[in-house]
């Protein structure tokens, strides 16, 4: 999502420095230890998935004293004037910015939604059917946010502007007039421009929001796509419930999948045989496929 917009982008890139202006001193660490008593500054760790929303977290919710903190690095005896001027400069116009107030908003409620299905996919004893439903509820979840977000997050910006004493209004960008040929109907030669609210929402939320739909609508195919593979296998109650005729039909598709080279990993009729013996030994303690496994 953040890649596909150069202001995602540009949000991502605040994080990282604010996490590296007191990172990379005691003194300044000290600083942000004095003002922030609860979370600390996260780096965007590139291996790490977890890291983007927990980075965005300690920020958003703790805007006024990482401010606070910034500017007393910038009033500081420090001997490193960049970085004096990095920290003023983030603390009166990224950090002072209505724009940056109402994206960090957005990207934690974005974020932290992802977070948690992504937590209960990564676990071992989850299966994919369970997995599907989970990805089609985050879907539904986004386009439930598409239509409303926007205006909580808002809302919360709004808040939060108040209480740092930042004007909660969109800055107005000077529009750039092009030259009209004689011959042009002003009636139809252009659109109105948008307000710089509507622009943010149109340019910057819904893009974001319709690139995190469009990637789950992905993965919710591909997680289909996986069932319909490997589904029969995962739960003893699934492997039962299957006939003769459906069990091998779901072995043969199994070992199609696997095929390379006109060769395959399983022999599919062999694989049935197999089955069809062990779900008659299956009990009720097997719960899932590890179980099954063993």
């Amino acid at each position: 999502m953040a890649n596909t917009c150069s202001k995602a982008r540009d949000f991502f890139g605040v994080i990282q420095r604010i996490y590296t202006i007191f990172t990379a001193s005691t003194k300044r660490w000290q600083i942000l230890k004095d003002n922030v008593k609860g979370l600390t500054v996260k780096s965007l760790s590139s291996t790490r998935w977890e890291s983007r929303v927990e980075s965005v977290k300690a920020i958003r919710f703790q805007m006024s004293d990482i401010r606070e903190a910034l500017l007393q690095v910038a009033d500081s005896n420090d001997k490193d004037y960049n970085i004096k001027s990095e920290a003023k400069s983030l603390a009166n116009n990224e950090l002072g910015d209505f724009e940056f107030l109402i994206a960090i908003v957005i990207w934690y409620e974005i974020l932290f939604a992802i977070n948690l299905v992504s937590k209960l996919l990564q676990s071992k004893d989850m299966l994919i059917d369970v997995a599907i439903k989970k990805i089609r509820g985050l879907i539904s979840f986004f386009e439930g946010y598409r239509e409303t977000g926007f205006y909580d997050a808002l809302s919360k910006a709004k808040d939060i502007a108040i209480e740092m004493d930042i004007d909660p209004m969109f800055p107005q960008k000077r529009e750039i007039k092009r030259k009209k040929h004689f011959d042009e109907n002003p009636s139809t030669s252009s659109n109105a421009p948008l307000s710089p609210e509507e622009s943010f929402r149109v340019d910057y939320f819904l893009y974001i929001v319709d690139q995190a739909i469009s990637s789950l609508y992905k993965r919710f195919e591909q997680f289909e796509e996986y069932e319909n593979i490997f589904g029969f296998l995962f739960t003893p109650q699934r492997m039962k419930s299957l006939d003769d005729l459906s069990l091998k039909s779901s072995c043969l598709n199994f070992e199609n999948a696997l095929m390379s080279n006109e060769k395959s990993d399983i022999d599919g009729n062999e694989l049935f045989v197999e089955l069809k013996l062990l779900k008659e030994i299956l009990h009720n303690d097997i719960k899932g496929p590890f179980d099954i496994f063993e």
